[in-house]
């Protein structure tokens, strides 16, 4: 009897220790349901402190910037008023003197829809997007864009953020934020452009076929292509990061790679729309002649942009000659911040070269449709294309932990931000 009261006891003590002695042990398949519930709470918080702390090490930035671009809107009124003045502006200049040049069509479209054929150009989503948020700014449409601009920058910054974090690190993140932030033409972010809102959506994209969420992924992509045109290149990275991802080997392909046909798919619902009312599917691609623009070779822009200059600049210190340089120097630069992400000590790992695919894509795609305006510079409005080649403020980010390049860059390119700003706001040709 002693015996068996010792081995009971034994028993007892090695049983499950989630059981309480005297309690009957839950079955095993409710402990396994309890951990997986554990494990997909700690993932929700782990998600949640990742986003939180990319929008806490963000916001300073976002904010910054804004405060700089608020002061000198204000103050940019001086260039437009004699010294010594009394004129005084109401209120509503401050916002009021954003509305320039492309921002207005934006409004026009969206309270009137396409009229002709030509409107198509501008790809849907940004005006229709004024439509429906202007119903909370009192029908104030330049109002209703700005807003829109802004929300759409902080998500963008917040996921290139985060997307730079995992990719390379904290510091270099922080700097691929600031530096994209300050880039001359990077105050089109804020404007009433479309800028900021395709390069969102594009960023998220990346970030989600990078953690394999490619139907998620795909969505991404059909705001991104009814954003801008561009946005139908964004095919070529999606499938060459997923073949990457599948090792280039076709019996590792999955139904899923149909997530990528949800972009093209986009264009096709457009096209079919500019069918239906202008009896034109490609409407939106002709368009483009009636803005002077037609197609080239890339690198033959350049050749005209200089070629123009010498021509017509007649000096350094000329219109002319200031606005092609303010185009030309901005692209070669961008040019070679690419280059280095494949070559060189700072260049990206083989897993990144996505970036890369992304990054020559665009570049080649924004060097061939120039201007051929009569007594227009051909490279205008290039150097606020290269705002959507987010892979060249990576890879200068990892190259900026030199700290003569970061103090360069963020000197030069800080100074060029708020001469072209205050150029812009104040009315002068700056597109």
């Amino acid at each position: 009897m002693e015996k068996m009261h010792v081995e009971n006891k034994s028993s007892n003590m090695t049983s499950d220790p989630l059981t309480v002695p005297g309690e009957q042990s839950p079955p095993d398949n409710e402990l396994k349901s309890k951990q997986e519930d554990t494990q997909e709470e700690d993932q929700r918080l782990s998600t949640w402190k990742k986003w939180r702390h990319a929008t806490i090490d963000t916001l300073p930035t976002f904010i910054a910037i804004h405060l700089a671009v608020f002061v000198a809107s204000c103050m940019a009124i001086l260039f437009t008023v004699k010294d010594y003045s009394s004129q005084v502006f109401p209120l509503y200049t401050i916002w009021g003197e954003w509305n320039r040049w492309d921002t207005g069509n934006f409004i026009r479209f969206a309270n009137q829809g396409y009229i002709e054929k030509v409107n198509t150009a501008f790809f849907p989503l940004y005006p229709l997007l004024i439509k429906y948020v202007q119903i909370i700014t009192f029908n104030d449409g330049l109002l209703a864009g700005l807003l829109i601009s802004s929300i759409a920058d902080l998500v963008m910054l917040i996921v290139l953020y985060q997307l730079v974090y995992e990719e390379v690190g904290q510091e270099q993140a922080r700097r691929a934020v600031l530096y994209i932030s300050i880039f001359p033409t990077a105050f089109f972010y804020l404007a009433a452009y479309n800028e900021s809102l395709f390069l969102c959506f594009t960023i998220m994209l990346f970030y989600c076929m990078r953690h394999r969420r490619w139907w998620l992924a795909g969505i991404c992509g059909i705001f991104a292509m009814l954003s801008r045109s561009v946005g139908i290149l964004l095919v070529f990275p999606f499938l060459y990061e997923y073949l990457r991802q599948r090792h280039f080997q076709i019996r590792n392909i999955r139904f899923d790679i149909l997530s990528v046909a949800l972009i093209p798919a986009a264009l096709i619902a457009y096209g079919c729309y500019c069918y239906l009312y202008f009896g034109s599917f490609f409407s939106f691609a002709t368009a483009q002649q009636n803005w002077y623009r037609q197609l080239v070779f890339p690198g033959y822009n350049l050749w005209l942009g200089f070629q123009f200059m010498l021509e017509h600049g007649g000096g350094i210190l000329s219109f002319i000659t200031l606005r092609t340089l303010t185009d030309a120097l901005p692209d070669i630069f961008i040019f070679i911040v690419l280059i280095l992400a494949i070559v060189g000590p700072w260049r990206l790992r083989r897993d990144q070269m996505v970036y890369v695919v992304y990054g020559l894509i665009v570049f080649a795609y924004v060097q061939m449709y120039p201007t051929f305006r009569p007594m227009t510079p051909p490279l205008e409005a290039l150097s606020r294309y290269l705002l959507e080649i987010f892979p060249a403020f990576i890879t200068l980010a990892i190259i900026g932990k030199n700290r003569l390049v970061n103090q360069c860059y963020l000197l030069v390119s800080g100074s060029l931000f708020f001469f072209l700003l205050t150029q812009f706001i104040t009315g002068h040709w700056v597109i």
